[in-house]
């Protein structure tokens, strides 16, 4: 994706030997980048949200191995690096899918190898997740495509919760991709942009990205979903995940299971986009899913840009509150209406999931 014009990815390697990142924590206000040249970089990028969106998440966890497999390829050096960064978040799988891509290559080859395989290990992770969202873009549009038939009037109106663009992935995104996809194919669409407290990764992102693109779009606040529903003007919901269990259950940014609620009362379709690799076929429920709680500074407190230009973080809420801060919510699967995935469209079940992906079931 581009912006202003010039094509970046999330995450990419510089000649130098290190990795640069956007720091999604200055947008929308500021497009500065990150340079990242230890492996305890990558980690803490990922658990300041510097960086973040299961997809891209995984793709930094990589890069972090390759970096550590430079400082200290033995065997402690590579269980070191990889145990480090899997406790940096707790709820999106791919993290663990792509350290365990990493360690399988790395293990048994000779320390002396490991350094420029696990630097091709990354960057195929990086490459293969922009092929895998373009195609989750192309099966979504099939879906936009014959949601806008069915309407004889006016531009498809599309509601999303915090941000599933390329900003969460390496490029492309996962619910975004057939927005776009739709977009630059002339459909007439329209994106109604939760703000999703308290990160307000939707007003920040989501809705900075649309932007750049010029994909027409109007932030909301958290609530107004279900208002628009019962008034008709959500025609249907995509959403990207963090982790999908075996019986299709869906843990995503908070606020989602309360939209899918609000969208099964008012007969709107509710998709979630995901890449295979966001797959837990570990899991059976989403009970079983860990729910990161992160400080409540987040919640209490609020980044935003004087007139002046200048940045300011401030506080809004009475003093001495505490807060709680559940990162995420499970939306069960018969809330679902289908999953869009790098394979094609199925149902919310296991044996949906089952039906794009066999080998991965066993």
């Amino acid at each position: 994706m581009k912006i202003a014009g010039r094509h970046y990815r999330t995450i990419w390697p510089r000649s130098d030997g290190a990795i640069e990142v956007i720091d999604q924590a200055r947008l929308p206000h500021e497009f500065v980048t990150q340079v990242l040249t230890t492996a305890a970089d990558c980690a803490r990028v990922i658990t300041t949200m510097v960086v973040r969106g299961a997809p891209l998440i995984g793709a930094t966890a990589a890069y972090g191995v390759a970096l550590a497999m430079r400082a200290d390829a033995s065997d402690a050096g590579l269980h070191a690096a990889i145990a480090m960064l899997g406790a940096t978040r707790p709820t999106a799988v791919n993290l663990h899918w792509a350290l365990r891509r990493m360690d399988v290559c790395l293990a048994p080859l000779l320390p002396s190898a490991r350094a420029d395989a696990a630097w091709a290990a990354a960057a195929a992770i990086c490459d293969e997740d922009v092929e895998v969202c373009r195609r989750i873009g192309e099966h979504g549009l099939v879906c936009l495509k014959a949601a806008a038939a069915k309407k004889p009037t006016g531009p498809l109106n599309i509601l999303t919760h915090c941000n599933a663009g390329w900003l969460a992935t390496v490029d492309w995104g996962t619910a975004l991709a057939p927005i776009y996809m739709a977009h630059d194919a002339g459909l007439a669409v329209h994106v109604w942009v939760d703000e999703t407290r308290p990160r307000n990764q939707g007003a920040s992102l989501t809705a900075y990205e649309l932007g750049a693109h010029g994909v027409p779009h109007t932030i909301i606040a958290d609530n107004a979903g279900g208002h628009l529903m019962q008034h008709g003007r959500v025609d249907l919901c995509i959403v990207g995940t963090d982790r999908v269990t075996r019986n299709g259950d869906v843990a995503n940014k908070i606020g989602t299971y309360l939209k899918a609620l609000a969208a099964k009362d008012n007969d709107v379709p509710f998709y979630v986009a995901l890449p295979s690799s966001t797959i837990d076929w570990k899991l059976g429920s989403g009970r079983d899913i860990p729910i990161e709680e992160r400080s409540a500074d987040e919640l209490l407190e609020m980044t935003g840009r004087r007139a002046n230009g200048e940045i300011v973080r401030v506080a809004i809420a009475a003093p001495g509150s505490a807060g709680a801060n559940p990162a995420f919510d499970v939306t069960p699967a018969r809330f679902i209406s289908a999953f869009i995935t790098e394979c094609g469209v199925c149902a919310a079940s296991e044996e949906g999931l089952k039906s794009l992906f066999p080998p991965k079931s066993e």
